[in-house]
C-alpha cells in the first residue's frame, strides 16, 4: 500500500470508529475487549491518536510519554475523540516525505510507518466499536488485511517483546486464500520468525504429516480471506472463524499470548 491509501483509509476509519461508538453509546461492552466499555475504547484509541500526533508533529526522535487517557465521557468525550483523529489525519497529511522521528518497528520512513500503524490500530479498534452493536462488521480489504498480517506477524511479533514462544519449536502456516499470500511462523524460545511467499513458490507444504511443495513440516495451518486471518490474528475474531488444520495448541499458543505492546 502506498502511504496516501493508508492516510485515506485511517480517516474512514476513524469516522467509523465514532460513528459505531455513538450508535452503541459509552456504557457499551465491547465483548473483543473484554471489561472494556465504549468509553474504554474512545479514551484509549483517542489518546494513541494523539501521541502519534505529537511524535509526527513535533519531529521527536526518542520514546515520549502518551498525555494518558482524558476524563471526559458521553458527546465530550466523542467530540474530542474525533478532534484528535482529525488533528492525526491532518498531521500525517502535512508531514514531509523526509519526515524525521521516532518508531519502533523497521519500515521504508517514519511517515510509512506511523501512516500504517495508525490505519491498523484504528481498524482493529473500529471492529471493537462494531462488535458493541452485534451487527455485520465494515469489510476490510484483502490487500489492506494482508497488510495489516504482515505488519503483526513481521513486525510486532518479530521483536523482543512477543511473547509467542514455546521451548519445543513449532511452525505455524498462515494461508489467505484470497491473494495468495502464505506466512511460515516458526516458533522458539526466540521471537518468532516469519517468512512471508506466495502460493505456488514453493511455499505450498500443508501441516503435520502433509509434507507439501515446500518441504517443510508445519505443525498448524490456519487458512482463510486475508480479513478472517487478520481479525483471527488480532483475536478479534475466534479461531471457528478460519479453517485449521493439524496441531490446535500450537494455534492457541498464538491466540494466548500474542498480545501486542509497544
Amino acid at each position: 500500500m502506498e502511504i496516501t491509501e493508508y492516510i485515506a483509509s485511517l480517516s474512514e476509519e476513524g469516522r467509523l470508529l465514532a460513528a459505531a461508538a455513538e450508535q452503541a453509546g459509552p456504557g457499551a461492552s465491547v465483548p473483543t475487549c473484554p471489561g472494556w466499555q465504549i468509553r474504554h475504547l474512545l479514551r484509549h484509541t483517542g489518546m494513541v491518536h494523539r501521541w502519534a500526533a505529537e511524535l509526527i508533529t513535533e519531529g521527536h526522535t526518542a520514546p515520549q510519554p502518551d498525555g494518558g487517557e482524558p476524563d471526559l465521557d458521553g458527546e465530550e468525550l466523542l467530540a474530542w475523540f474525533r478532534a484528535g483523529h482529525r488533528h492525526l489525519v491532518r498531521s500525517l497529511e502535512a508531514a514531509p516525505a523526509d519526515l524525521n522521528c521516532w518508531t519502533f518497528m523497521p519500515a521504508p520512513s517514519p511517515l510509512a510507518f506511523w501512516s500504517r500503524r495508525q490505519l491498523h490500530e484504528t481498524t482493529v479498534h473500529r471492529v471493537d466499536a462494531e462488535s458493541a452493536l452485534g451487527g455485520p462488521l465494515t469489510t476490510v480489504g484483502a490487500d489492506r488485511a494482508a497488510d495489516g498480517i504482515d505488519e503483526l506477524l513481521a513486525g510486532f511479533h518479530a521483536r523482543p517483546k512477543s511473547r509467542v514462544r514455546s521451548s519445543v519449536p513449532r511452525t505455524l502456516r498462515v494461508r489467505a486464500v484470497d491473494t495468495g499470500a502464505v506466512w511460515t511462523v516458526r516458533i522458539s524460545d526466540e521471537p518468532p520468525q516469519t517468512v512471508r511467499t506466495q502460493a505456488g513458490d514453493g511455499a505450498g507444504g500443508g501441516p503435520a504429516a502433509d509434507q507439501g511443495g515446500g518441504g517443510d513440516r508445519v505443525d498448524c495451518e490456519l487458512s482463510g480471506t486475508a480479513e478472517g486471518l487478520y481479525l483471527t490474528l488480532w483475536n478479534r475474531l475466534p479461531l471457528a472463524a478460519v479453517t485449521l488444520r493439524g496441531d490446535r495448541s500450537v494455534a492457541r499458543l498464538w491466540t494466548d499470548n500474542s498480545a501486542v505492546t509497544w
